[in-house]
Parts: structure tokens; sequence; C-alpha cells
């Protein structure tokens, strides 16, 4: 047997990935508005009908490109306590929401959203909730070590954190920097944490 077929699915894969990388390099030049599926194949030097095979619109492309950035460099490292972690993580998705290619493209979305009911749900489903999960996940294992306290839903505190920072950065002038997220965390620490401040270990 030879290894022949999987050849072709490795070109697929890299070519997938040039496409997403060349549409973000387009968003973050020209925007949203600006975007189209012949530049972006004018750009990677292919033909229209090689993302149409792979996405059905624009938008859907987009999308994928923005999942892809996030997934890849954003997931949360679990290097430390969960306070640690999500600051970490907090603050280096602040950095990539202030500069390109997340957030020029991000904020050319959210506004192209608000007259497009379609992309707004797909916005939710394949961005906002991604983020969302993976708070929620990191701090449900927190939970389960004891650090956060027992039987609490930590869905909502997983959206208020969330949503904190996306607010700062879409609809307000206020910086997100390290008083902010370290403001945000004292009062998730405040609420949820086993551990208080003053507390003395056995």
């Amino acid at each position: 047997m030879t290894d022949t077929p999987a050849t072709p699915r490795r070109r697929g894969a890299a070519r997938t990935e040039e496409l997403l990388r060349v549409t973000l390099d387009l968003a973050a030049e020209a925007g949203y508005a600006g975007l189209s599926v012949e530049a972006v194949a004018r750009r990677a030097g292919v033909g229209k009908h090689t993302i149409y095979r792979r996405w059905p619109s624009m938008a859907a492309l987009l999308l994928d490109a923005l999942s892809f950035v996030w997934v890849s460099d954003l997931d949360y490292r679990d290097a430390g306590g969960v306070r640690a972690d999500l600051r970490e993580q907090f603050l280096r998705s602040s950095r990539a929401l202030s500069s390109p290619p997340i957030g020029p493209v991000y904020r050319a979305v959210i506004a192209e959203a608000q007259a497009d009911s379609t992309l707004r749900a797909t916005l939710h489903e394949r961005f906002l909730v991604t983020v969302e999960r993976s708070t929620l996940d990191r701090i449900t294992r927190a939970q389960r070590a004891g650090e956060l306290v027992a039987e609490t839903n930590l869905e909502f505190a997983a959206e208020v954190l969330c949503g904190t920072l996306y607010y700062r950065h879409l609809l307000s002038t206020r910086p997100v920097d390290e008083s902010a997220v370290d403001g945000l965390l004292d009062m998730f620490m405040a609420a949820y944490g086993t551990s208080r401040p003053g507390d003395v270990p056995d």
C-alpha cells in the first residue's frame, strides 16, 4: 500500500491555509467592504472556483480566517493557576484585537453583521461561542481543581469575562490594559475564588 493519496490532501490543507492568510492580509488592508472572492483569488494566484470549492461566500471565508488565527494563536496555555492563565490569555487577546490581522478584520465584520442577520448569527456561532467556550472550559477545570467555588454554574461568568473585554474594544475608548484586566480578574476571583485576600495557608 502506498501513501500517494495522502499527498494531494497535504497540498489541499496547505492551499486552504494559504487562502486563509491571504484573506486576512487583504482584509487588514481593505476592510471587509473591500474584500471579494476575485481579489483573494488574484492575490493567491488561483481561480475563483478554488475558493468556492471551500467556502460558499466571502463572509464564510473571512470567518474561517478569523477562527484559524484565533484558534492557532490565542488558546489558553494552562501554564499556571486560573488567574494567571486568564490574565495571560486576556492580555494576549487584547493585543491581538488592537492590531492586524484580527483587530481591523473583527471590527469590520462586527459592523457588517449589524445589517446582516445571517452573518451575525454565523459570527456568534463560529467565533464568539468558541471564545466563550474556551474560557468556560478553563474556569471549569479550575473549579474541579478546587481553585473556584464548587457547584456554581460558571457559564454567565465566562460570558461576562469575555464580554467585558470585547465591549471595551468595540464600543469604548477606554483601554484594555493590565489595569483593566487585573480589575476584571480581581472581581471574578472575589466572587468565585476559594481563596480570599488575607487568607493564610495552613
